[in-house]
């Protein structure tokens, strides 16, 4: 029979090192000299020293020094101190966010204010802005200004005099096909250097009241007024507020944003239309 020799057939092994194991309880081992298996049931420093305790099938108990001389299924270990226990990991903290829903920036300090606006027909709507979007609209440097109403958008626009470094977005009340609203539009965007500095986006309710959410003054649903009758008023005696007077009607609603207290508390249509107009204007600025 032929063999076959290879060059390691003849080299004697090199012993390895017994595998280092943290000391720890429940660990079972056997220590060579004495013959004594047991779990280990306690472990401590004495006298500079790591000692096992261990406890065999019967109960008994007794101590060893840490170190060589045990076995762990046969296998010759060494016992070490035991692992540092790992830092319990700081939980993730999710970031702030602004009433928006964007992430808060704590402490930044409002950006110099661009020439770009955006305009809103009037104080409500300006008001329910700055109240969800006030900390961007700071980051960004960006003003809301309130128009007291849209007949003349045009002459506005024409003065405002929009550029690719001073756009223009305008939000409007009830911009809907056929409306009054619609045809202002048209005839603003007529205006020289208003195609592509100028966007003029719409909600389709009456007025900036019926895009809060009617559950964020614990209604069911906007009351239905009938058309003819003025429209804020109707709202508030159908609510069971005062409105008799000018004072109730601005009363009614701050008692209306008082009830929006982020994003959420708004209708989503109106939500796309602000993000939109924030977006274009400070597209046309570094």
């Amino acid at each position: 029979m032929d063999y076959a020799w290879g060059p390691t057939s003849i080299t004697p092994q090199p012993r390895t090192a017994p595998r280092k194991v943290g000391a720890r309880i429940g660990l079972l081992l056997e220590d060579v000299e004495s013959g004594w298996v047991g779990e280990v049931v306690r472990t401590e420093r004495s006298g500079g020293v790591r000692v096992l305790v261990l406890e065999d099938r019967r109960g008994k108990t007794r101590t060893f020094p840490a170190g060589f001389g045990f076995l762990i299924d046969g296998a010759p270990v060494e016992i070490v101190e035991p692992a540092a226990a790992p830092a319990p990991a700081k939980a993730k903290q999710a970031p702030t966010r602004s009433a928006s829903g964007s992430v808060y920036v704590a402490g930044a300090k409002a950006r110099t204010a661009r020439a770009a606006r955006i305009w809103v027909e009037g104080a409500h709507d300006a008001e329910l802005v700055e109240k969800v979007w006030g900390h961007d609209l700071r980051i960004e440097g960006v003003a809301v200004e309130p128009l007291h109403g849209v007949d003349d958008l045009a002459s506005a626009i024409k003065e405002f005099q929009p550029g690719p470094q001073r756009r223009l977005g305008i939000l409007v009340d009830h911009l809907v096909t056929g409306s009054k609203e619609e045809r202002i539009a048209r005839e603003a965007m007529r205006v020289p250097g208003a195609a592509g500095n100028v966007l003029i986006l719409g909600h389709p309710y009456i007025d900036v009241w019926q895009a809060v959410k009617p559950s964020a003054i614990g209604a069911a649903a906007w009351p239905v007024v009938p058309r003819g009758e003025d429209w804020k008023t109707g709202i508030l005696s159908r609510l069971g507020w005062p409105h008799s007077t000018k004072e109730d009607v601005g009363l009614g609603w701050k008692r209306i944003l008082s009830g929006v207290r982020h994003y959420g508390d708004l209708e989503p249509s109106l939500l796309g239309r602000v993000e939109e107009l924030i977006d274009f204007v400070t597209q046309g600025e570094a």
